[in-house]
């Protein structure tokens, strides 16, 4: 993974889909972002997150958040220009348009590319209906869905929506946040959203360190900076 170097063993989440940059933003700052815009080539954001908040195992992690533009069915070329930003992925979530069927159905797409990043090019777009669970039986990289734009869908059709898009969830074999990135209590302390991207932090961390330093998990207590997770983000309508 290129770009922005911190001290310490970086981990490395990517996200996949649409609103991924108000979605980085939030989870960054706390803060609905004003003005998005398409990202062209990468940005990185840092996320604070405190490992097992609340026990004696608690410690504190940056975590990157990396923000990769790229477009759905791009040519092969572009293709392997982005494979660059898939090395050592630590994490991946996988990002979709509530109010875009085509948005979930690309998650496909994307997971199996990042997922297959040593694979020759095909330029395949792959949707639910070629989708095969088997791809991801041996997946071992924590794996988060989230829908955006769940402001933007009237509550007499947000049950139809739901309903929809909760296969994907399944598909993964991860756990599903549906939120609005233009309010900051939708991911506020203590709300159920909260606690999935926490655990889904957590997942990252462990998986990461645990079985690689003795058991145990280094941390931030002497206050020495180093990447606590990368969240690589990708554009795609």
């Amino acid at each position: 993974n290129p770009g922005q170097k911190l001290v310490s063993p970086n981990l490395k989440i990517s996200i996949k889909g649409v609103g991924k940059s108000s979605l980085v933003h939030l989870l960054c700052h706390n803060q609905v972002l004003g003005n998005p815009s398409w990202t062209v080539g990468c940005s990185v954001d840092i996320r604070v997150h405190d490992y097992k908040e609340g026990t004696p195992e608690e410690k504190t992690y940056y975590i990157e958040l990396w923000d990769v533009g790229g477009s759905v069915g791009s040519a092969s070329s572009v293709k392997s220009t982005r494979a660059v930003f898939y090395n050592s992925v630590n994490g991946i979530i996988l990002v979709h348009d509530l109010t875009n069927k085509k948005s979930s159905q690309n998650l496909y797409r994307w997971s199996l590319e990042v997922l297959n990043r040593d694979a020759v090019p095909t330029g395949v777009l792959v949707t639910n209906g070629d989708y095969d669970r088997e791809q991801f039986a041996d997946n071992q990289i924590p794996l988060l869905v989230i829908g955006t734009k769940l402001d933007q869908i009237h509550e007499t059709k947000r049950h139809e929506v739901l309903i929809r898009t909760a296969f994907l969830a399944e598909d993964f074999n991860a756990e599903e946040i549906n939120l609005d990135c233009t309010n900051p209590r939708s991911s506020a302390a203590g709300s159920s959203n909260a606690v999935k991207l926490s655990r889904f932090f957590d997942k990252v961390i462990e998986k990461r360190y645990l079985f690689r330093e003795g058991n145990q998990i280094p941390g931030f207590s002497d206050r020495k900076r180093f990447g606590g997770g990368t969240l690589k983000n990708f554009h795609c309508d």
